[in-house]
């Protein structure tokens, strides 16, 4: 069976994801790593998402456990000041090729994609041209691409392909510089990108900083 990832959402008591967070870092992740899984990575807001808001990322190797409600269990369970919880399952596409989380502090995109079923090979194939020249060229790296097993809004999963697009750059400067290419080649990458966007019915973004990250920490008031 594939590795299995959660996509976690969890709203904040104001002011307390500073303090939730370290407790997922001090006491959720052991909870995890005996259940079998690791914590990927711990998110927090930097611009588009509300200050209070964390996005986690479990991976469980080889699909274990079976369902959302035991990860969420090992991932909140006792820790104060979550108002709020979703949890969804995804399956990595192209990447990532393992469990081992990303490390490095930077500017973390979460971009998330509802691409039609009969564009998605497309989808993934634009996504895999364009992401070598993407990196070298403005060194950033694809973390990860997943895409959901279920879905919270009614439509059927697997018509409607809703995907994780998770990014790092090293800082928000270089976000601006990846839009902007500078020659032919960047041009290319950039075509590449805005057809994929092309074929897509909806997408959206908010970037992030990694409170998980073993170099630096991120100590800017960002929201």
């Amino acid at each position: 069976m594939p590795d299995l990832y959660i996509h976690h959402r969890l709203t904040c008591t104001p002011r307390q994801w500073q303090a939730v967070a370290e407790t997922l870092k001090s006491t959720s992740a052991d909870r995890i790593s005996a259940a079998g899984g690791v914590l990927y990575g711990t998110f927090r807001s930097q611009i588009g998402a509300p200050r209070d808001e964390l996005n986690v990322i479990t991976a469980w190797p080889e699909g274990i456990p079976a369902s959302t409600t035991t990860a969420t269990a090992a991932l909140t369970e006792g820790v104060a000041d979550v108002r709020t919880h979703t949890a969804m399952a995804m399956l990595p596409t192209l990447r990532p090729a393992s469990i081992d989380p990303p490390r490095r502090q930077g500017n973390f995109a979460f971009r998330w994609f509802d691409t039609p079923k009969d564009h998605w090979d497309e989808f993934l194939a634009l996504c895999e041209g364009a992401w070598p020249g993407f990196e070298s060229s403005y060194d950033s790296q694809i973390i990860g691409m997943w895409r959901f097993l279920e879905r919270d809004d009614g439509q059927d999963p697997d018509v409607m392909r809703r995907s994780l697009l998770l990014t790092r750059r090293p800082d928000l400067a270089m976000w601006e510089r990846s839009k902007l290419p500078a020659n032919e080649a960047e041009a290319e990458v950039r075509r590449k990108l805005s057809r994929r966007y092309d074929l897509c019915d909806w997408t959206t973004v908010f970037t992030t900083t990694l409170l998980t990250a073993e170099d630096k920490a991120d100590n800017a008031r960002w929201a």
